[in-house]
């Protein structure tokens, strides 16, 4: 019988995890102690950085008519089942774009959800509006919260004007004046814009979501896309993306979050191979003091589960020290954050 390809990945993840080859992140498959000559090293502990979280009673989300499985609630008790087995200690919440009439509503119902202790999240990036004359009231009401640490607000693809308004750039320095972060979330074409925002608030500290939203499929060569059979052609170039990710990495207020790029991949054919080249960059780019492990969860679920995607990065680092990894998967996070 014939084993459909994605079936067989996800055997082989769970398999190899189980049996501990991703030594840094399998927990054990049961609760027997291991005996000591086939002791595995504790597994390193992980701070997702990009954990979304929305419950459909509380906020709106006008994407998700459109979004397939996704459109339902994802809770803590949701997470808690899709890490069951992850060593994750901790998690930081990221925005879901909500509709703008829910923005309160949603930052003050992750607040309440990080002051709790039956569930890992302990920080928050909150949605906003910058480019809006409202944003310095809507954000410095949260200025004393131990829990906000940022904002983000994926601008569409047709907005170049905003990087260059005043109003936006003044939202974004006051961030930095407050302490907090802003998240860069745009196309691969738009990361020297990026950069450009970057200059223009040199208070301010930024994250780079997703590798810079680098498509796996623009790195495959030919006779890997005749296998792989990816549904679309590659939404950027390849060479540019390595570019200009390299030019935004000069700037050291950057951080760049490791996630995103499994939601791209082929969906019934990918292979931790199919990542690696972005992953591998980005590292290598960014250096290992400025790279953070994010989840992405629930949407890295269009393509794969979260324990496939923890499974296939380590399996890409997994030659890499340990003490790199531990930087990428926990300690980069905490200093980055400021997590207790």
């Amino acid at each position: 019988m014939t084993i459909h390809r994605r079936q067989f990945l996800r055997r082989t993840v769970r398999a190899t995890l189980a049996a501990g080859a991703f030594g840094a992140l399998g927990a054990p498959s049961s609760g027997a102690e291991p005996s000591e000559a086939s002791a595995e090293p504790a597994p390193l502990p992980i701070v997702d950085t990009h954990q979304h979280l929305w419950d459909l009673d509380v906020v709106r989300l006008p994407w998700l008519e459109s979004a397939g499985h996704l459109n339902r609630s994802h809770v803590t008790k949701d997470y808690l089942e899709e890490t069951r087995g992850l060593n994750v200690v901790k998690a930081v919440y990221m925005e879901v774009a909500v509709e703008t009439s829910c923005l309160v509503t949603e930052a003050e119902y992750v607040v309440e959800l990080c002051k709790r202790d039956d569930n890992p999240t302990v920080a928050a990036v909150i949605g906003g509006r910058p480019a809006e004359e409202g944003f310095a009231e809507y954000i410095t009401r949260f200025k004393d919260s131990p829990y906000v640490k940022g904002v983000r607000h994926i601008l569409p693809g047709n907005t170049q004007d905003l990087w260059t308004q005043k109003q936006f750039l003044g939202s974004i320095r006051l961030l930095g004046e407050l302490g907090m972060r802003f998240d860069l979330c745009m196309p691969p074409a738009r990361l020297l814009d990026a950069a450009r925002v970057v200059d223009q608030c040199p208070d301010t500290r930024f994250i780079l979501d997703h590798c810079g939203n680098a498509d796996p499929v623009a790195f495959m060569s030919a006779k890997r896309r005749e296998t792989a059979q990816p549904s679309r052609p590659p939404q950027h170039d390849a060479d540019q993306w390595r570019r200009d990710l390299a030019k935004l990495a000069e700037r050291d207020r950057v951080v760049c979050k490791i996630s995103g790029i499994i939601a791209r991949a082929p969906k019934e054919n990918w292979t931790p191979d199919d990542l690696a080249p972005i992953i591998n960059h980005c590292l290598d780019t960014f250096g290992p003091d400025r790279v953070i492990f994010a989840g992405d969860w629930p949407v890295c679920t269009r393509v794969a589960s979260l324990r496939e995607w923890v499974g296939a990065l380590e399996q890409v680092v997994g030659d890499r020290p340990e003490s790199q990894r531990r930087k990428l998967f926990h300690d980069n996070a905490v200093r980055f954050y400021g997590l207790t």
